[in-house]
């Protein structure tokens, strides 16, 4: 395998040239890719002052029987640079090795290895059947006051049962203003019906009422009117 170092605008001192074929180990190369044919490297100077910390670019082609890999760098230094494309194309060969490598098959693992391999997969047992998943446990139901509860469900801590006289709107607006409260749970005196007054923006107010559906079942289908609108 032959290594070509040239430079474009720029001369390619001897000291350097000896540096790449030092730096570009042939035989971790062809141990990577067996089938490199040639290294080339360009050297490239940029003259710009504004560019000083990326003057020296170093650009490292390598052609094989396979497709062209290609890395580059600029660095303050042509050396900086050279060892960063090195590094580089290192990557980018070890990458393209290990993909041929699991292509060929190398890399298979067994039919009792894949549930850890690949997740959501049936899991297997060493003979590479299925195994029988076992029924799920039974859920505990707790049941508090008329709250049926499955499992552990939501933490009631506190039920109360309060004794109201039937009031107008006008008088719900004023306990919950007396109160502080952003909604008040009453008894409607004209409709009888329980009703909830709530704070929505700024001075305006909502009105939810609770009537009874003729056509629904004896239980609930469904919760309850949420606040708001």
């Amino acid at each position: 395998m032959d290594i070509v170092v040239k430079g474009r605008k720029t001369e390619v001192p001897e000291r350097f040239r000896k540096h790449v074929a030092e730096k570009l180990k042939l035989e971790k190369i062809q141990k990577l890719d067996g089938k490199v044919i040639s290294l080339d490297v360009e050297v490239s100077k940029e003259h710009n002052p504004r560019q000083a910390d990326r003057s020296d670019r170093v650009e490292i082609t390598l052609h094989s029987r396979g497709p062209v890999i290609r890395a580059e760098a600029a660095a303050a230094d042509p050396y900086a640079a050279l060892d960063l494309a090195t590094g580089k194309l290192e990557a980018r060969l070890r990458k393209q090795h290990e993909k041929r490598y699991n292509r060929r098959g190398s890399g298979r693992i067994s039919a009792s290895e894949v549930a850890d391999v690949v997740p959501g997969v049936a899991q297997l047992n060493a003979n590479g059947r299925p195994l029988v998943e076992e029924a799920p446990p039974s859920i505990p139901t707790t049941r508090i006051g008329s709250l049926e509860i499955q499992g552990e469900g939501p933490l009631v801590v506190r039920e109360k049962v309060h004794t109201a006289a039937p009031m107008t709107l006008d008088q719900a607006l004023y306990e919950m203003e007396l109160v502080g409260h952003d909604f008040y749970l009453f008894v409607d005196s004209e409709t009888k019906q329980p009703s909830v007054v709530y704070r929505r923006h700024a001075y305006d107010y909502g009105v939810i009422h609770l009537e009874t559906d003729p056509l629904a079942g004896s239980e609930a289908g469904g919760a309850g009117g949420a606040l708001g609108g």
